[in-house]
């Protein structure tokens, strides 16, 4: 049985005004799965996701508690600094709907800005680690392109090259075929399935019925805050 990445425990959040988001949500993922998480506009699924890389935390009333568990090193909700949230993102890639691009950065520049802010590589390293990367989501012919020049799907592309980069032990993925037309939404699920294959654990928030329908990975919906149903 392989080790659990993510841990929820009565997990709960409550926004201003009484805005129920989460309710006694308890949950497990596991090293390298591939998850869907569904549900309606509104239903708690980017709450959820916020929780995992702390950008949100749990309601303290409900002594709710989120653990992640990356290669041994371990981050708790509950008594989390600051600088370990700081390094428990370096270790999660997340792609947005909407592609949040430098508009004027190029498609290499986009994907190795994160790099360049870093002492750890050399600028030989980062050339070819941002190239590999391209290669891997088929956009290395577009490498001195800028956004603007790029269809959708190729600036969904370079969003995925960037959450990539550093080799994230997990990718979230919330909406990120919901700008797209159908065959790029597909070529982009296809890259989510590689970079699964490699060994990275997906979480997929999408209200498409063609990606989760007939597939071999797990599915959570969310209705209203609750987890209302695990299955495949």
């Amino acid at each position: 049985m392989l080790p659990n990445v993510i841990s929820f425990f009565h997990v709960s959040k409550t926004y201003s005004g009484g805005n129920v988001a989460l309710s006694n949500v308890n949950m497990k993922i596991s090293k390298g799965e591939f998850v869907f998480l569904t549900g309606a506009s509104g239903a708690g699924k980017t709450t959820l996701l916020k929780m995992i890389y702390m950008d949100e935390f749990p309601d303290k009333s409900s002594n709710g508690q989120v653990l992640i568990d990356f290669l041994g090193e371990h981050f708790d909700s509950k008594k989390i600094s600051l600088a370990r949230v700081q390094a428990l993102r370096r270790k999660i890639g997340i792609v947005f709907q909407d592609f949040k691009l430098l508009s004027d950065r190029t498609v290499f520049e986009n994907v190795a800005l994160s790099l360049l802010v870093s002492t750890d590589y050399t600028q030989l390293e980062i050339k070819k680690r941002v190239l590999e990367t391209l290669g891997t989501v088929g956009i290395l012919q577009k490498a001195n392109s800028f956004p603007a020049e790029l269809s959708g799907g190729e600036q969904q592309r370079t969003a995925i090259a960037r959450a990539m980069i550093h080799g994230p032990c997990l990718l979230i993925a919330d909406e990120p075929t919901g700008n797209l037309d159908p065959e790029n939404a597909s070529e982009v699920f296809k890259i989510f399935q590689k970079i699964n294959a490699g060994g990275t654990a997906v979480i997929m928030a999408t209200h498409n019925p063609a990606f989760y329908q007939n597939t071999p990975y797990r599915h959570l919906v969310m209705k209203h805050g609750v987890l209302q149903r695990e299955g495949y």
